[in-house]
């Protein structure tokens, strides 16, 4: 699979997207690189403190901190009025948010358990958010009013196990909310116009896109992992910048927070003071970098001993997805959208008008993480990713090539 791009990267984010990814990185600056707050020019992972109290203070960052996006999301989009009177757990949990078990109290758990506690009531959302046990929303309740709501970079880059019931459980940090549904959500604000609302309900489950209040366009893409991103020298799936590059981004940008983000390749200079986001993003990037990717499930062994053979030789694979990060854009190298087989359009609204080679780490852990890839979702399957490859590339695998390659692709 020459210069081919699994696209589970996520974000934006990731990260953050992020977040909204999604977000993520971290590599030395160079020409590409922006001026951006303070803290995005870091020369190398290795140079990241990981001491334990810069990964707590990341930790809470990630976790917990809105940035003060409070004043967009409460005061412009006025979602705290959404939430208290229409969005009970049922319906928070259909739009993919989650709720964090350990953050419950062992009376609510049995309350949840024996249904004394009604999932039906926005009520129960606002005792939930006042508990911190929504994933990646922090909300202020005054009495049982809630007054004010943010997000952070866990609402899109973190999920959760089900160990307790589907949507609840241990918190599952870095990786890509695959549930979430941000358009649907966005879309619930009184203070959306109706063509914002239509493009925000297209998105759909796992797709967001970071671009859209900057230039107009709709074009969402996969929420990206903000996992095993030590080892990888850039994020997102255009490879614009390094891991803080890419959270201040979406911190600033998406997210709506306060701090001062410039990028002129793209035309973006969005200042909205005081900072709150600069100070931050060393923490925050050594607690990404400290989040390894899920060891995968156990499967067929010997198919995919086979499967890394295809990978490393007929398939040509491993001829862009190089060392143990299995990407070359450590090697600096990007890639023109027709080299790849992906649509350029959405590579136009970025920096380097070029995508990356998608780190292939956590591929397949269902029932999180199974699909869909490439930037725009369009491969659904593994499968159907090695397809588009086989074709583009001219390749003739077998059968079992195919099916072993996969096997292989579902350990990464």
């Amino acid at each position: 699979m020459h210069r081919k791009k699994f696209a589970l990267a996520l974000h934006s984010r990731d990260v953050m997207v992020l977040a909204l990814a999604a977000v993520i990185a971290g590599c030395e600056r160079d020409e590409s690189t922006p001026i951006a707050p303070r803290g995005t020019d870091v020369a190398t992972a290795s140079e990241t403190r990981m001491d334990p109290a810069t990964l707590t203070q990341g930790k809470k960052i990630f976790r917990f901190d809105t940035y003060g996006d409070e004043t967009f999301w409460t005061d412009t989009l006025r979602m705290h009025e959404v939430i208290r009177t229409s969005v009970s757990p049922v319906t928070a949990l259909s739009v993919g948010l989650k709720v964090d078990a350990d953050a419950l109290p062992p009376e609510i758990v049995a309350g949840i358990q024996n249904k004394t506690v009604d999932l039906n009531s926005p009520a129960t959302t606002v005792a939930l958010l006042k508990l911190g046990a929504v994933v990646g929303v922090v909300g202020t309740v005054e009495g049982n009013t809630l007054t004010r709501v943010g997000i952070t970079c866990a609402l899109c880059h973190s999920t959760v196990d089900n160990s307790f019931a589907t949507g609840i459980g241990h918190r599952l940090d870095g990786w890509p909310n695959r549930d979430l549904n941000p358009g649907a959500i966005i879309a619930l604000s009184p203070a959306v116009t109706p063509a914002q609302r239509a493009v925000y309900n297209s998105w759909g489950p796992g797709m967001y896109d970071p671009r859209f209040n900057i230039d107009g366009i709709n074009m969402p893409v996969v929420i990206p992992p903000a996992f095993g991103l030590r080892h990888v020298k850039r994020e997102i799936y255009t490879g614009d910048g390094v891991v803080s590059y890419w959270n201040a981004y979406v911190a600033i940008t998406q997210m709506h927070g306060h701090g001062h983000f410039v990028d002129s390749r793209i035309g973006v200079d969005i200042n909205n003071p005081p900072d709150l986001v600069s100070d931050k993003l060393e923490a925050l990037r050594a607690y990404q970098f400290s989040i390894a990717a899920p060891e995968a499930p156990a499967d067929d062994k010997a198919a995919a001993q086979r499967g890394r053979a295809v990978f490393n030789g007929v398939a040509k694979c491993a001829s862009c997805h190089l060392g143990d990060a299995l990407t070359d854009v450590n090697a600096n190298r990007l890639h023109e959208p027709a080299e790849v087989g992906q649509n350029a359009a959405y590579a136009q609204r970025s920096a380097t008008k070029l995508y990356r080679t998608t780190p292939l780490r956590g591929l397949w852990h269902p029932p999180q993480l199974q699909g869909p890839y490439f930037h725009d979702g369009s491969a659904p399957t593994l499968d159907a990713a090695v397809a588009h490859y086989e074709k583009l590339l001219g390749l003739t695998l077998t059968a079992q090539q195919r099916s072993d390659l996969v096997a292989y692709l579902k350990t990464l």
